[in-house]
């Protein structure tokens, strides 16, 4: 969504805290956020946890971090001749693959074989009212992208060799958008995908739905998201499924940055009914939520704090850490996990 997340930028403490918020009660010690040194103030809302060494990120003027040691470092392997995009997603695959999506006007998506030594341009589209939202891959060959809606139904475009050439999808699979609707291009996390054939997106705006697809975005169906709606900054702002049946969407309102009122509710059967938290939600707006692979303790992360989860999202506790989050990404194995967000804020967290 164009019209949201030009935030001001603001003064963080970007020191590691000195004391851990009680999570689980499971532990004798809980996840704790460790920030590292980005070595730049661009704004990050594309990550991408690969391994226990490997993450990518995305940001403002065309910035692209990636680290080989953990997050030790993290060295600059920025698109050249991008410096004005805005990569508000990233996806990668090892040290040496990864894809970039600038969200437009116009769209731009690159692709990158040798680290980010070079990139190739894969993807741009010049369309008036073009405006890229989210990327996602079934596998290391497919995947989609979706954008804002353009002649009323939301922009789907699909790769089927790794990022390397992007098609339109065709009408009758591009879900009709309601009147005001549209998706958010906060954490690169708005459009979900799993296994090699279910795909949701979340929406927001003068409503709020969770579109689901189960034949790998060829078909789509949609469900009210339970979350805030009914301004341009309200809505479903990240959608995460632990499996083909439960899953968690995170947002509420951008411009209320610390209520906690309908930005969060979850689904026990694949997204064909939601239903919102009534009990200890999230400390307030979140953008971003994700969790290890196979695992029910999750993260949710946002402008005004980090929260965690340990039983998938239907009771939470805040993280204590530094705030100005915006995308959270866990690596496959679920052994390594980082946040980025505003002023070129990176955190690991100490899952020990």
């Amino acid at each position: 969504m164009k019209k949201s997340f030009i935030f001001a930028a603001m003064s963080l403490g970007l020191t590691a805290f000195s004391g851990y918020a009680s999570v689980s009660g499971s532990s004798d010690r809980p996840p704790a956020w460790i920030v590292q040194t980005s070595g730049t103030s661009a704004g990050f809302r594309g990550l991408s946890a690969v391994d226990e060494r490997i993450a990518w990120a995305g940001g403002t003027n065309g910035t692209v971090l990636r680290t080989v040691d953990g997050g030790t470092t993290w060295t600059p392997v920025s698109v050249p001749g991008a410096e004005k995009v805005d990569f508000r997603d990233i996806e990668a695959f090892s040290a040496d693959t990864a894809v970039v999506m600038g969200v437009g006007e116009p769209a731009r998506i690159y692709r990158t074989e040798d680290g980010g030594r070079t990139w190739a341009l894969t993807y741009f589209d010049d369309t008036p009212g073009i405006f890229l939202d989210a990327m996602a891959f079934f596998d290391q060959q497919n995947g989609l992208a979706v954008g804002d809606p353009l002649d009323g139904r939301f922009f789907l475009i699909r790769t089927a060799d790794g990022g390397k050439s992007w098609s339109l999808l065709p009408p009758e699979s591009r879900p009709q958008a309601q009147e005001g609707e549209a998706a958010f291009a906060a954490s690169g996390t708005a459009l979900f995908i799993r296994d090699d054939r279910l795909a949701w997106i979340g929406t927001g705006g003068t409503v709020s739905r969770v579109l689901r697809s189960e034949d790998g975005g060829r078909r789509w169906e949609a469900a009210p998201s339970a979350l805030k709606e009914g301004a341009s900054s309200t809505g479903a702002f990240s959608v995460f499924f632990f499996d083909a049946r439960a899953g968690l969407t995170v947002g509420g309102d951008y411009q209320n940055e610390s209520s906690d009122a309908g930005n969060a509710a979850v689904s026990d059967d694949g997204g064909k009914t939601w239903r919102p938290l009534s009990g200890r939600r999230p400390g307030g707006f979140r953008e971003a939520a994700a969790a290890a692979p196979g695992a029910g303790d999750v993260v949710a992360v946002g402008p005004s704090g980090s929260d965690y989860s340990p039983d998938g999202g239907k009771t939470w506790v805040p993280l204590a850490g530094p705030a100005g989050f915006h995308t959270v990404s866990f690596a496959r194995s679920g052994r390594a996990a980082w946040a980025a967000g505003r002023n070129g804020l990176i955190a690991r967290l100490d899952l020990r």
